[in-house]
C-alpha cells in the first residue's frame, strides 16, 4: 500500500473568505493524493516526480468559510492521516469569515532559524525547540488561541550543520573525508534534512493544521549565501559547489516554495505545469535551478498574500541580490520595482503591512554602522589595500544585513515613508526579520519627515520585529556582541567607523524598545481593525511530575517543555513613546 513519506503541510489558505486552500505531501510511489473534509470540501491531485521522489500539492475547494473543518489524507483511496494510532487531535482547515463580516482576529506567529529536534527521549542540547511546544500546546488544548499563519523566516534546513543521524545517513552514501564533507552535497541529501525535520511527530502535526509561508536565508543553502561577487567566484570554482546550489533550489522550490503560492498562481505556472506533465521533471527542475543560479533575476521567490485587511509581503533577501560592488544592491531592479508596487497598491484595502524579510533592516546602531563602513571599504572609498581587509571582515563577520546594502537600506526606508503617508496610510508597517538569533523591538523615526514621530501626523506605527531563533545556539560572545551593538559605547565606537568610510548618515534613526531576548522563542502579532498586539513566548523546559526539570522535548505529557510570555503589549493604535518606559536611545549615526 503506499504510504505517506512527509506531510502533510497545510500550505495556502485563502484569507479572503473564499473557501480555497493547499495541503501539501510526500508519498513514497507514485499515487494520486486526495484531501476530504467533513464538511464534504475536498480535492485530488496526481503526484510529480522528481529524482525519485513523489509529491502532490492538493488544491481544496468548496470550504465553508468562518468554519474549522477536519480533513482527511487518502492515497489511492486509503487513509494515511490523521495515523491509526494518533495522540493529537484532528488536523483541520480554518477559514477567514467571508468578505462583508464582522473584522476577523488574525493571529500571525513568526520566527526563524531552527535545527531539527533529536528524536525524542535523547537530549536536546540547545533546548526546547519552540515548535515542537507550541504544537504540544496546541494538542493538549484543541481551543487555545492559534496561530491563523506560521511564518518561517529562513533557514528551515541546515544545509551546511548537520545532524549525527544526517551525517550517518550521507557516510552511507559517500567518503565525508571528501568535499563537502558532513555538508549535504546534491537534492537527495537535502531530502534527508527535510524528512528529519519535517517528521518530527509534534512538528508533523502542527504543519498539518496551522498553515505556513516559507522563505530561505542563507543555511538553506550555506553560510553566507551571496555575500558579495568575490565570494560566489570562490565557491563556483569549487567542483562541488554547483550540484550543492542545484540541490538546494530544486529542494527549496519542491519543499518550500510551491505552498507559498494561491491556487491560481499555481495554475499560471508554466514550470510547475511542465513539471507535473512530465514522467519525470527532474531534469525540466535542474534547468530551471541551473538558470536561477545564472541569472537571479529571471526567477522571482518573493510573494504576496493577502488576509483580510493585513498584506504580507515575502521579500527575498537572498538570491536577487546584485553583487557588483559599485551597484550592489539587496534587490534586483525588478524584484525591487515589484516590491514598492505591491506595498503601494490599494493601500486603502489593508490596515497592516507585513514586510517580511529573513534578515532585519533595522539593527543594532554600532552593528548598523560596521556593515556600512564595510561596504564603502570594499567599494574602495578608502583604496585596494582597505577593500580587501573589507572583503575579508565582511565573510567572516556575516556582514551581509540590509545595512551591507546601503542604497537598498535606503530604497525600503523611503518605500516605507511612502507607505506612511496621506490618508489612507495603515496603522501599522511592520519589519518581521529573523537571522541574528535574538529577539528585539526597534523603532525608526524619519527626523525631516514621515514616521511613526514624524510630520505627516497619519499616526502609522513601523516596527522593525525580529524573532530568532526557533530552535538553535545562542553562544555568550553572541550575546555580548548584541547588547555591545545597542549601547552608547557601541554607537560611539559605530560613528568613528562611518567617519573614516567617508559614510553618509541615513534618512532614518531608531531606537531599541525591546529587548534583547535570547532563547528558542517565537514572536506573535495579533491584528484586529487598526489595533495590533505582540506576545514573545520563549520556550523552557519545565518541570515533570516527579519534579525534575525535563530534557527539553515537548513530551507526551505536554509538561516537559511550555511557552512562557517574556513579552506582551500593544503596538496600534498608535501612542507617543513614553519617555520613562523600557527604551533605549540608541541610534544610527
Amino acid at each position: 500500500m503506499t504510504g505517506l513519506r512527509v506531510g502533510p503541510l497545510l500550505r495556502y489558505v485563502d484569507g479572503e473568505g473564499a473557501g480555497t486552500a493547499t495541503v501539501w505531501v510526500e508519498a513514497d510511489r507514485p499515487t494520486t493524493a486526495e484531501v476530504r473534509c467533513a464538511d464534504g470540501a475536498g480535492g485530488a491531485s496526481r503526484t510529480f516526480h522528481v529524482a525519485g521522489h513523489h509529491y502532490a500539492l492538493i488544491p481544496v475547494a468548496g470550504l465553508t468559510p468562518g468554519t474549522a473543518t477536519p480533513y482527511e489524507v487518502l492515497l489511492d483511496g486509503h487513509r494515511v492521516w490523521p495515523p491509526e494510532d494518533t495522540r493529537f487531535p484532528p488536523s483541520v482547515i480554518r477559514t477567514p469569515p467571508p468578505p462583508g463580516a464582522a473584522p476577523a482576529e488574525l493571529r500571525v506567529s513568526f520566527g526563524s532559524c531552527r535545527w531539527a529536534s533529536p528524536p525524542h527521549g535523547e537530549p536536546d542540547p540547545v533546548g526546547p525547540d519552540a515548535l515542537d511546544t507550541l504544537a504540544t500546546r496546541l494538542a493538549a488544548d484543541p481551543a487555545a488561541p492559534r496561530p491563523d499563519v506560521l511564518l518561517l523566516l529562513g533557514d528551515q534546513v541546515y544545509a551546511d550543520e548537520t545532524s549525527k543521524a544526517t551525517r550517518r545517513r550521507l557516510a552511507a552514501r559517500r567518503d565525508l573525508s571528501e568535499a563537502p564533507g558532513a555538508e549535504v552535497a546534491d537534492y537527495e541529501e537535502y531530502t534527508h534534512l527535510y524528512d528529519e525535520s519535517w517528521t518530527d511527530p509534534d512538528v508533523r502535526w502542527l504543519l498539518s493544521t496551522v498553515p505556513s509561508c516559507m522563505i530561505f536565508d542563507d543555511h538553506d543553502l550555506i553560510d553566507d549565501w551571496n555575500t558579495s561577487a568575490a565570494w560566489l567566484a570562490d565557491m563556483r570554482a569549487l567542483p562541488w559547489w554547483q550540484e550543492r546550489v542545484l540541490g538546494g533550489l530544486m529542494s527549496y522550490w519542491v519543499y518550500q516554495h510551491l505552498g507559498n503560492l494561491s491556487p491560481a498562481e499555481l495554475a499560471a505556472d508554466e514550470l510547475y505545469a511542465a513539471v507535473r506533465a512530465a514522467p519525470d521533471g527532474t531534469e525540466l527542475l535542474r534547468a530551471f535551478a541551473a538558470g536561477a543560479d545564472r541569472d537571479p533575476a529571471g526567477v522571482r521567490w518573493s510573494y504576496r498574500r493577502d488576509f483580510g485587511r493585513t498584506r504580507l509581503l515575502m521579500v527575498d533577501s537572498r538570491a536577487a541580490r546584485v553583487l557588483d560592488e559599485q551597484r550592489r544592491a539587496m534587490l534586483d531592479e525588478a524584484e525591487a520595482r515589484w516590491v514598492r508596487e505591491q506595498a503601494l497598491a490599494d493601500r486603502d484595502a489593508y490596515d497592516h503591512l507585513l514586510i517580511g524579510t529573513s534578515l532585519p533592516w533595522l539593527l543594532p546602531p554600532f552593528i548598523h554602522d560596521v556593515e556600512s563602513w564595510d561596504a564603502a571599504l570594499c567599494r574602495g572609498e578608502r583604496g585596494p589595500r582597505w577593500a580587501r581587509f573589507g572583503e575579508r571582515l565582511r565573510r567572516a563577520a556575516d556582514l551581509e544585513h540590509w545595512a551591507a546594502f546601503p542604497d537598498s537600506f535606503e530604497e525600503l526606508a523611503s518605500l516605507i515613508a511612502e507607505v506612511g503617508e496621506g490618508a489612507a496610510a495603515p496603522a501599522t508597517v511592520c519589519v518581521l526579520s529573523g537571522d541574528v538569533h535574538h529577539a528585539y523591538v526597534a523603532e525608526p523615526s524619519w527626523p525631516g519627515g514621515t514616521g511613526p514621530e514624524g510630520g505627516t501626523g497619519s499616526g502609522t506605527r513601523v516596527l522593525q520585529l525580529t524573532c530568532s531563533p526557533v530552535h538553535n545556539s545562542v553562544p555568550a560572545v553572541i550575546r555580548l556582541g548584541f547588547r555591545f551593538g545597542w549601547s552608547g559605547a557601541g554607537r560611539w565606537l559605530g560613528r568613528a567607523l562611518v567617519r573614516h568610510g567617508r559614510v553618509g548618515a541615513p534618512q532614518v534613526t531608531w531606537r531599541r524598545t525591546g529587548g534583547p531576548w535570547f532563547g528558542n522563542q517565537l514572536m506573535t502579532l495579533t491584528l484586529r481593525g487598526r489595533t495590533a498586539g505582540l506576545t514573545l513566548e520563549r520556550a523552557r523546559a519545565a518541570r515533570t511530575g516527579d519534579g525534575r526539570t525535563g530534557d527539553g522535548r515537548a513530551g507526551d505529557d505536554g509538561r516537559a517543555a511550555e511557552l512562557v510570555v517574556v513579552e506582551e503589549r500593544t503596538l496600534a493604535p498608535h501612542r507617543p513613546h513614553d519617555p520613562h518606559g523600557p527604551q533605549d536611545a540608541s541610534a544610527a549615526s
